[in-house]
């Protein structure tokens, strides 16, 4: 069972603030061509100023929780500013480390570092292990640490660690944490394992060059590191903390970078998830938003935990001293100023072990165990009230398919030889209550047999219509179907049965002749023994000329309207207009009416309804 534990470091440690460090990268090459020197410095440890493009006499000054000048090391950024949220993982929570900055500001050199100076990101790594090592053994715990490396490309989560991969849903758990369905996580033990896995699927990341930077980013890259620390005794608590750390690729300036095609689409990918990151910055500074935008983008997507959620979350800001960079540099570090500002909520994801209780028995079944005739009397009742309502007056209707009542009696009284003593009683009472209702059935089937001869009787003085057709060919099994009447019938071998069937057919004869009455009137049958297909009635009652200007007005239509006009025809809607219009694209235009079958989805006996709604609605108007 997964709960949330408060943090034990007092009521203060509660909630975090997002820690951002800001880092000054050297000079690339030869200076400006206006020699005009760096638009940003360093004032101290933690503050910097930039000169404002407003006024150039006038600089704008930023305060930060950390600043790295230009000769500051590797190693000096990851003391100050990543190790200090290290531990967290290690105590079943979340921490959070990721580069932010404009292209070609550094980024990837601060994260993945070379061989001569790594990263944060081996850094972090290797210090884990320490940290695991150093951990005393009387404490009772056991550690284990797991990876996952993948990238974001065009807005497609790609596993780094398996290549072959496809585009990876993001989930998110009933415990709101965020989850990767099919991501590789692999098992690592110790740094020189995790170095021969990071290594090669780092080149797997999808760089590229640019005239600003030659081997630039084009993916957002997010190494996840989850540490399990099990206790040893009981209740075997379980802790899971995650480390993320993250490489964002920088924004870019287009008309800079010289972007096209394939690099112009991978640069706007890029610049609008940065542009979803800003907004869930301003939305959680806010404090009113009624939402959050994490889910607009994927990457905000994942780093939801690092911004507002329960990660201890530190951002090192990459910026450089040009200045053509002036005002890349400019904005990022209006959004870090921003980004100091986020408050997270952090916890310890701690999962107890449950003890399984034996299930209790049902105290139905114990009185079952206890007592065997309870089973006997519950299937007795069942019997008894199936038979009350097989033999009630509602049911002799549709008792075709039931057994007798003779051979229910039987059951009965066979049942009863077999019960006891005290259940005698009853069953007579219902063998008693059966014939009086058989009885009853008597009584009504005499009086509808009595009805159904009166009825015939008057059928043949006075016959209730007169047919003057030609004489229809019935099938007897059609005819003298038996209905549900019948059903009680059948057991009390009732003889006079004839004059019901024959009402029967006196009654439905109507509804055939209404239904024949149109098939003669198109088809008659001639002497010879075939037919001979008349005209229809609409056709002959309209005036020859009438009729042919008509059918010219459809066919100028059909040739020359358009779709709108063609939807106004009757029975044309917008797919069969729009098929007409691809068939007279290709054929040419119809000859006569007629070739509107060679359309595709119009029958014979549709084009016959579309010319006689069409006729009678241009006669009408």
């Amino acid at each position: 069972m997964a709960q949330r534990v408060a943090t034990g470091d007092g009521a203060s440690k509660k909630t975090s603030r997002v820690r951002v460090a800001v880092r000054l990268r050297p000079y690339m090459g030869k200076q400006d061509e206006k020699n005009e020197g760096p638009c940003v410095r360093g004032l101290d440890s933690q503050n910097l100023e930039i000169t404002n493009w407003r006024n150039a006499t006038e600089t704008v000054k930023y305060h930060f929780d950390a600043f790295h000048g230009e000769q500051t090391t590797q190693q000096q950024v990851f003391i100050s500013s990543v190790k200090p949220v290290l531990p967290y993982a290690l105590n079943g929570q979340n921490a959070s480390v990721f580069a932010y900055g404009p292209t070609g500001a550094g980024k990837t050199h601060t994260m993945l570092g070379s061989s001569g100076q790594p990263g944060m990101i081996p850094r972090a790594v290797r210090e884990l292990f320490n940290l695991v090592k150093a951990k005393d053994e009387d404490e009772g715990w056991d550690y284990s640490i797991g990876m996952s490396y993948l990238e974001i490309y065009n807005e497609k989560v790609l596993d780094l660690l398996s290549p072959g991969s496809h585009d990876l849903p993001i989930r998110e758990d009933k415990d709101k944490n965020i989850l990767i369905p099919g991501l590789t996580h692999t098992t690592i033990s110790s740094f020189s394992e995790f170095d021969k896995l990071f290594m090669p699927a780092t080149l797997n990341r999808t760089t590229a060059s640019t005239k600003l930077n030659e081997r630039s980013s084009r993916s957002h890259a997010i190494l996840l590191i989850k540490v399990v620390r099990t206790q040893r005794a009981f209740p075997n608590r379980q802790q899971t903390g995650k480390l993320y750390l993250v490489d964002l690729a920088g924004s870019e300036d287009n008309r800079r970078t010289g972007n096209q095609g394939i690099r112009l689409k991978e640069s706007g990918a890029i610049n609008l998830s940065l542009f979803t990151l800003s907004k869930v910055v301003d939305s959680l500074n806010s404090g009113t938003a009624v939402r959050v935008p994490y889910r607009d983008s994927k990457l905000t997507r994942l780093l939801q935990d690092s911004l507002g959620g329960s990660a201890h979350s530190v951002m090192i800001t990459n910026i450089a001293p040009e200045y053509k960079y002036y005002f890349d540099t400019f904005s990022a570090l209006n959004f870090a100023a921003k980004s100091k500002l986020i408050v997270n909520k952090p916890f310890t994801r701690e999962t107890v072990a449950v003890p399984v209780l034996p299930v209790k028995r049902a105290r139905r079944d114990q009185e079952a165990g206890s007592s065997g005739t309870e089973p006997q009397k519950k299937k007795q009742k069942e019997e008894k009230k199936t038979e009350q309502d097989d033999s009630s007056p509602s049911a002799h209707l549709d008792s075709l398919s039931e057994p007798s009542v003779m051979d229910r009696l039987l059951a009965l009284e066979k049942l009863m030889m077999s019960c006891q003593d005290k259940d005698r009683n009853s069953m007579l009472n219902d063998v008693a209550q059966s014939r009086k209702e058989i009885q009853e059935l008597k009584e009504k089937q005499k009086k509808y047999e009595s009805q159904a001869l009166l009825m015939s009787q008057s059928a043949k003085q006075e016959p209730a219509f007169k047919n003057t057709s030609v004489p229809l060919q019935r099938k007897p099994s059609n005819a003298t179907r038996p209905n549900k009447q019948q059903a009680v019938v059948q057991p009390l071998q009732v003889s006079q049965l004839q004059p019901l069937k024959q009402l029967a057919v006196v009654r439905k004869q109507s509804v055939c002749v209404k239904k024949k009455e149109k098939k003669l009137s198109d088809h008659v049958e001639l002497p010879g023994g075939k037919e001979n297909i008349m005209e229809t009635s609409w056709e002959s009652q309209l005036d020859t000329s009438v009729l042919e200007h008509s059918r010219q007005k459809i066919l100028q239509v059909l040739n020359s309207g358009s779709l709108k006009e063609l939807k106004g025809l009757q029975l044309i809607g917008d797919k069969k207009g729009k098929l007409i219009l691809g068939w007279r694209e290709i054929h040419g235009h119809f000859l006569k009416l007629e070739d509107l079958v060679k359309v595709e989805g119009m029958t014979e006996k549709r084009f016959s309804s579309f010319m006689k709604a069409n006729i009678l609605s241009a006669m009408g108007k």
